[in-house]
């Protein structure tokens, strides 16, 4: 379930990503901290371009997370699971039809292409745990495994960086102890060294993944 983005989301998401959002239409998810970790996109962005990404992953932590994911071959791995599990095909397949619905509600484009790869590859974890999070549990298989995947990434630090408001350090961001979400008790029995390495200090890890998630661009 989306919700109206206020002006105050807005300039997190933008401290998220590092840069002016585009064609933002609505908070899609919340991470425990409150604030938005995927938003929801109009189909097209501003000039008209299409722009099949529907849901999208703001959060630098997350998006570092899932990009240890990747590093670590789960993307592979799992196209690999989808040519032998006729279950977690088809399940993939229904992910990409849900898509497809949610964003044709917003406005039809001329592309029958999402996001991530779907229906038939796994190309884009950032945009695979975009969707499963807004989505919540049972709607995308492979997305569902990335976020089991990317542990608590809002543990250890702000999911947006602080800035300066007339001299006053803001608090916008920051993540308190998590109070759970929907996809919590998946996370919680996925732990690893790879989604371990996404619960340290934001430094390297939050810049690597700011940068990655302006990938999730590349499925227009």
């Amino acid at each position: 379930m989306t919700e109206p983005i206020t002006p105050e989301e807005r300039e997190v998401v933008a401290r998220q990503l590092g840069r002016p959002p585009r064609a933002l239409r609505a908070v899609a998810h919340r991470c425990p901290c409150g604030q938005p970790d995927v938003v929801q996109t109009d189909p097209r962005l501003e000039d008209g371009t299409p722009f099949p990404t529907t849901y999208y992953l703001t959060c630098p932590r997350a998006s570092a997370a899932a990009s240890r994911l990747e590093s670590a071959g789960r993307m592979r791995e799992w196209q690999a699971d989808l040519a032998t599990d006729p279950e977690l095909a088809a399940g993939y397949r229904a992910a990409h039809e849900a898509y497809l619905a949610e964003r044709d509600a917003l406005g039809e484009l001329p592309t029958r292409a999402t996001a991530g790869g779907m229906p038939d590859r796994v190309k884009c974890l950032h945009a695979l745990a975009a969707h499963a999070l807004a989505a919540g549990p049972g709607v995308n298989p492979v997305g569902d495994r990335a976020v089991a995947g990317m542990g608590e990434w809002w543990a250890n630090g702000p999911c947006a960086p602080a800035h300066e408001d007339g001299g006053r350090a803001s608090t916008a961001g920051r993540c308190p102890e998590p109070t759970g979400s929907a996809h919590r008790s998946e996370r919680q029995g996925a732990r690893s060294g790879a989604t371990a390495e996404a619960t340290d200090g934001v430094g390297r890890g939050a810049e690597r993944g700011r940068s990655r998630a302006g990938d999730q661009e590349d499925d227009r």
